[in-house]
């Protein structure tokens, strides 16, 4: 429990998002997600938990939310991680966001593709998980999904400058998470759990309906990286999804 603890700790507060101890794990063969719960005593959860991330998110059964999400981000500086299992941007002063009535501290974004969301079994290329943290320790995190289209000037200066081997760079300038946001913040919210080793549950998520825009060139750039690093959909196990319109 307490190795639990202290990966999900070091995710809340520093940069390594993916902390699982020395255990190696992937996302194919016999490292991959069917057998992440397998591989250590302590990725139980994995293969246990009933509250687990991500989901296909099944519209017509989700239930009306009334608050809204009011986004509070800023340009800060920071570093752009590749940690050996997707690429990450860390930015200690970027603000936070108002999640159902509850403030949040901005702590991460990183990427995945394909997208692990998925919505009436709709899959996107590629999506952001931007990872926050409440004053109590809470975890919620908002999904935006990317389609090809035009090319996205944020991710276009954080591409620019990721590390292509495992290892971090600081970040040239400062980055405001406002640019990865659609104009609407319509979302879909469902009870989940880090979507990696060791699969904690209690994280909050909010899937925004609209997706970005991300160029053909940068989804290809992000994939010599990580041609696959996105967890397979769960059983929503009794959980309501809630929306916005």
């Amino acid at each position: 429990m307490k190795k639990n603890l202290f990966a999900l700790s070091l995710l809340a507060t520093s940069t390594l998002v993916f902390s699982a101890g020395d255990v190696h794990w992937g996302y194919q063969g016999k490292d991959g997600p069917d057998n992440w719960g397998n591989l250590n005593q302590e990725f139980a959860t994995c293969k246990l938990g009933q509250q687990q991330a991500p989901i296909d998110i099944p519209t017509k059964s989700a239930a009306k939310a009334t608050a809204p999400i009011k986004i509070n981000y800023k340009a800060s500086s920071g570093e752009i991680i590749n940690n050996g299992h997707t690429i990450q941007v860390a930015l200690p002063d970027a603000g936070g966001a108002n999640l159902s009535g509850v403030d949040y501290q901005f702590l991460q974004m990183h990427f995945h593709s394909p997208g692990e969301e998925k919505v009436d079994g709709q899959s996107y290329p590629f999506n952001a998980h931007i990872v926050h943290k409440s004053a109590d320790g809470k975890l919620a995190v908002i999904g935006v999904f990317f389609k090809e289209g035009a090319e996205n000037a944020a991710l276009k200066d954080v591409f620019a400058q990721m590390p292509s081997k495992e290892g971090k760079a600081a970040l040239k300038g400062k980055l405001d998470p406002v640019g990865l946001l659609p104009k609407s913040l319509a979302y879909y919210s469902y009870a989940g759990s880090l979507t990696t080793p060791p699969c904690s549950e209690g994280v909050t998520f909010y899937i925004l309906k609209s997706p970005m825009e991300m160029s053909k060139a940068q989804l290809e750039q992000f994939k010599k990286l990580y041609p696959m690093n996105a967890r397979p959909t769960f059983p929503l196990n009794g959980r309501k999804v809630t929306e916005t319109n």
